[in-house]
């Protein structure tokens, strides 16, 4: 058989990957090396699939579980890291809310989690809190609004980062609730954000809207504080002390 022949036959069977890899496998029966073409078809397909996950999620940079610090973390009585590493929340539809100063590692935790859900073949998407508020506000200028909406609802986390940083527009904030709202037990949102609760609305500018958004949010919600000193901070100086260390070392051999 020709390769030209197998390339035309794996185009029909939509078998894009089995052309790359049937020359590497080793061959001991035929039971054998049929399974392990097409294994290798399934290999390459999860990793694309995962690949395109990712592209489509948006994140803004990569994040591992593995490097995450909990220690600066305050947990709910009925909540615990496995509980969300292996992303028991979003099975139940529950919202997960990281609270607490700059720094500390919010948006590292709903990064991390969100590839993770990306890597379990999960819908995610990820949003600045002002960037996404002020996309519904271009969508709706455009006419593409209800089109767009729909993309968000076929997701399965939705991930809202530093909200308080940005006061937002009053009719992005309306459309942000409406966002919130449509996701209400029906799919997961992380939110990291600076603020308290009572603050909330000095961004959302309304005290009624600010008061919806909440409830729903907080109704099946993981609520993790997040409380120490800049993670950020800590490395800076860190790197600061290596340096000046350095430099004093050099300086003594001189």
């Amino acid at each position: 058989m020709s390769v030209a022949l197998l390339k035309e036959q794996c185009k029909a069977l939509k078998l894009g990957n089995v052309v790359a890899a049937y020359a590497r496998i080793p061959y001991e029966n035929k039971e054998q090396f049929l399974s392990s073409v097409f294994a290798a078809e399934i290999e390459a397909r999860t990793e694309n699939r995962i690949r395109r996950a990712l592209k489509r999620a948006g994140f803004e940079q990569t994040k591992t579980l593995d490097t995450f610090e909990w220690d600066v973390v305050t947990l709910p009585a009925k909540t615990t890291p496995e509980m969300l590493t292996e992303l028991d929340f979003i099975e139940r539809k529950e919202c997960v809310i990281l609270m607490g100063d700059v720094g500390l590692g919010k948006t590292h935790l709903a990064t991390a989690l969100g590839i993770q859900a990306c890597m379990q073949g999960k819908n995610v998407r990820f949003f600045r809190t002002a960037d996404l508020a002020s996309r519904l506000l271009e969508k709706h200028a455009a006419g593409t609004l209800t089109r767009f909406m729909r993309e968000l609802a076929k997701c399965d986390l939705l991930i809202l980062d530093e909200l308080g940083y940005v006061p937002l527009h009053r009719h992005g904030a309306e459309m942000l609730f409406n966002v919130v709202a449509d996701c209400y037990e029906r799919r997961s949102v992380i939110v990291t954000t600076n603020l308290e609760f009572g603050q909330w609305n000095t961004v959302l500018a309304d005290n009624r809207l600010t008061t919806a958004l909440i409830d729903r949010l907080v109704h099946h919600a993981h609520v993790l504080g997040f409380t120490g000193e800049s993670y950020r901070l800590r490395h800076a100086l860190s790197e600061l002390g290596r340096r000046h260390n350095a430099t004093r070392g050099g300086d003594e051999e001189k």
